[in-house]
């Protein structure tokens, strides 16, 4: 099993957008919770980029279901190349206060 930390390292994620889980698809490191949608997206655009990143651990987000169905609003960040990010894509819905 490979040091989760030292890839990120290699793959030039900077710690600050270091997460609980790391992958590697077509050329781009995946950070965190990142939706299938955004995936998909990620590999048929196919952006000058190291790859994305949800930050944190989003109510909501893949594997972050509740019962109840209770969503967060959150982005998933493009990783740029020097380290820089930009949305990529925004999800869930504002919570309505009654």
């Amino acid at each position: 099993m490979t040091d989760p930390g030292s890839v990120r390292r290699a793959q030039g994620v900077p710690e600050s957008l270091a997460s609980c889980h790391t992958a590697l698809v077509g050329g781009y490191v995946l950070e965190g919770h990142v939706p299938a949608e955004d995936v998909r997206r990620l590999l048929a655009e196919r952006p000058e980029a190291v790859g994305l990143v949800v930050p944190g651990m989003p109510l909501g987000s893949p594997g972050m279901e509740t019962p109840d169905g209770q969503r967060e609003v959150y982005e998933t960040l493009l990783i740029l190349k020097g380290g820089g990010t930009r949305v990529f894509a925004r999800h869930g819905q504002a919570r309505r206060v009654a």
